[in-house]
């Protein structure tokens, strides 16, 4: 190796190739990624913050991505679809402008991001991560926290659809979390999976408490034929539920889930309306033990509490969800519920939503048809 040497504030820490260098900034950094934050400077951490600093350049324990395709989240997506009226132009214009200005993609209404396929194009020195150049990856931390720059101006995607064709580059710090893509799987596929494999991960570690104390529970799950509500389905079986209500909005999902067996029980009902919801899932089985929140608008908050029976489970995993209209509705209707924000990261998820993709065929013709959609 060549001596230690500084250029442009960058140093010289060693070889990926022959003939490619790794340059990598010399100042102290983060793990959280701080040392990323323009705005406020040093005040808060990279989700929080107003603006990061997305240029490629490396500090030691941080990774770099070459970005091959985005998923947005469904909350965010669905936010500047209504907002755009549709127009795919508009959508795809605000998502650039969005990464131009905040140096990552984050919703500025819904706060949320989404995640990112891509190959590892350069690995500080000092980065915990375990990957290597060449790995092709999913960043399992959101979007809205990953510095981010996009360099093909989204030419290849018409702003119609949650997964993003994109080239760029993506940063990961030290204490970001990236799976290799599997083999057996396409990637479009696997980044689907893993975009919500933080729902099942959750809901099998819930289900599991109540088996363990003795009680095969009733599991809910409202937004049941999407992504994350289908994971969340097969989970709960697969964990030891009893019985699985599966509530939808319109009977075109009705009729793509009762097919897969995946619910004992499929309703068409607003997770809106809290009467209409709760009635629902009484006729159904219910209430429910453990009620799962997926769907992508803002509202269901209530109506979630009311479908679940008193000393119960709510697992909020839609970004929609207002936490403080949780909060406050189940005091207004007195509800002893246990609600359960769904962060994203349960360890192991990964893994166990990819598990269930290939064990459960109905999972995965789910996922399969979204991406002929």
């Amino acid at each position: 190796m060549k001596d230690a040497k500084v250029t442009l504030g960058r140093k010289y820490c060693g070889r990926v190739s022959d003939d490619e260098e790794i340059l990598v900034r010399s100042t102290p950094s983060s793990p959280v990624g701080l040392h990323r934050v323009l705005d406020p400077a040093g005040a808060s951490l990279p989700q929080a913050a107003g603006v990061l600093d997305a240029s490629p350049e490396l500090w030691p324990d941080e990774v770099r991505i070459d970005v091959e395709t985005l998923n947005l989240d469904a909350a965010s997506f669905r936010q500047l679809v209504d907002k755009h009226d549709g127009d795919g132009d508009a959508v795809r214009a605000e998502v650039l402008d969005i990464v131009a200005t905040r140096g990552k993609m984050q919703n500025p209404v819904t706060g949320s991001g989404g995640m990112l396929i891509g190959t590892v194009a350069e690995v500080g020195p000092q980065s915990p991560l375990g990957l290597a150049v060449g790995d092709r990856v999913a960043t399992l931390v959101s979007l809205s926290l990953t510095p981010l720059v996009i360099t093909d101006g989204l030419a290849g995607w018409d702003g119609r659809s949650e997964r993003v064709p994109a080239a760029g580059t993506a940063v990961l710090f030290g204490r970001s979390i990236a799976a290799r893509l599997p083999d057996d799987l396409s990637p479009d596929l696997a980044l689907m999976v893993m975009d919500v494999c933080g729902a099942p991960a959750l809901v099998s570690r819930v289900v599991g408490e109540y088996v363990q104390r003795g009680h095969a529970p009733t599991v809910c799950v409202l937004g049941a034929a999407g992504k994350s509500g289908s994971l969340s389905l097969a989970a709960a079986r697969a964990a030891g539920a009893t019985r699985c209500i599966g509530v939808v909005p319109v009977d075109h999902e009705a009729d793509l889930l009762r097919p897969t067996g995946l619910a004992d029980a499929v309703v068409v009902a607003d997770a809106r309306s809290p009467i209409g919801l709760s009635d629902a899932v009484a006729g159904a089985g219910g209430p429910a033990d453990v009620t799962v929140v997926c769907v992508d608008v803002p509202g269901c908050e209530q109506p979630a509490i009311l479908a679940t029976a008193q000393g119960g489970t709510i697992i909020y995993f839609s970004m929609a969800t207002s936490f403080s209209a949780a909060a406050l509705g189940a005091e207004g209707l007195a509800a002893d519920v246990r609600m359960l924000v769904g962060n994203g990261y349960v360890p192991g998820h990964a893994d166990l939503a990819l598990d269930l993709v290939r064990r459960v065929p109905a999972v995965r013709a789910l996922f399969e048809g979204r991406l002929t959609e």
